[in-house]
């Protein structure tokens, strides 16, 4: 096997992501031959004995992406310190605890819908980086009626702590006595983006849930369940 950069190989092994890979090595967790590795080193697992933190670094688990309808209150990590409920927690044991299984970007914990959950490193970097550019479909419940110039603004992308959005995709599907439901497809990802949005245009969110990652779409999938992925349908 060729040489390949340790952080590639540290989140194909399913031990954590890649970027927390490099925080590992830039921390000197990792010992290549018994030798602090830094980043931007390489290494052939077939030839060198790759550790972190004294552990051997594990062989590459069988390559495994789910999708899962994640109900709302329950939390996008592979563990909690409260003792909350998890994604992983929706999962058999089998998977739970020895597949290497990591949320693959986030969902926060007041919403619900479509999320990966895989052990590939590279996919998950490929989902994740903004470069790649993968879009997310949301339907949204918002309070009142937003007129079409705040669509408009909204689809222009609304700047968040200072900082531009990137435009977005919104169209209104419903109108309810006190709400609205829209449709909003995403290729940016900050933090709480669209109930941050929402809020100052004033129109706070009642409900969301994510239908769609890239071309995967939850479908009739239920809350709570899950379905395996072939990795080459979201490349």
């Amino acid at each position: 096997m060729a040489q390949e950069r340790l952080q590639k190989l540290i989140a194909g092994s399913g031990h954590c992501s890649r970027r927390k890979a490099e925080t590992l090595l830039r921390e000197g967790h990792v010992r290549v031959n018994g030798i602090v590795a830094r980043l931007g080193e390489q290494a052939d697992p077939a030839r060198d004995q790759i550790s972190i933190d004294g552990h051997p670094l594990a062989a590459p688990p069988s390559s495994l992406t789910l999708l899962i309808h994640k109900p709302a209150g329950v939390l996008c990590t592979c563990s909690d310190p409260q003792g909350r409920h998890t994604v992983l927690d929706l999962l058999p044991d089998h998977w739970r605890h020895n597949a290497g299984l990591h949320p693959v970007g986030r969902l926060d914990a007041d919403s619900r819908g479509a999320l990966l959950l895989s052990n590939d490193g590279n996919l998950t970097l490929r989902l994740t980086h903004p470069r790649y550019g993968h879009q997310k479909t949301y339907r949204v419940w918002v309070e009142g009626h937003p007129s079409p110039d705040t669509l408009d603004r909204w689809s222009r992308g609304v700047p968040l702590d200072g900082v531009a959005s990137a435009p977005v995709e919104i169209l209104s599907l419903k109108r309810a006595r006190q709400a609205t439901l829209l449709e909003v497809v995403m290729r940016e990802g900050r933090n709480r983006q669209i109930r941050r949005t929402a809020d100052l245009l004033g129109h706070p969110v009642r409900d969301l849930l994510r239908v769609a990652i890239g071309p995967v779409a939850l479908g009739q999938l239920e809350e709570g369940h899950w379905r395996r992925i072939p990795p080459a349908s979201l490349r």
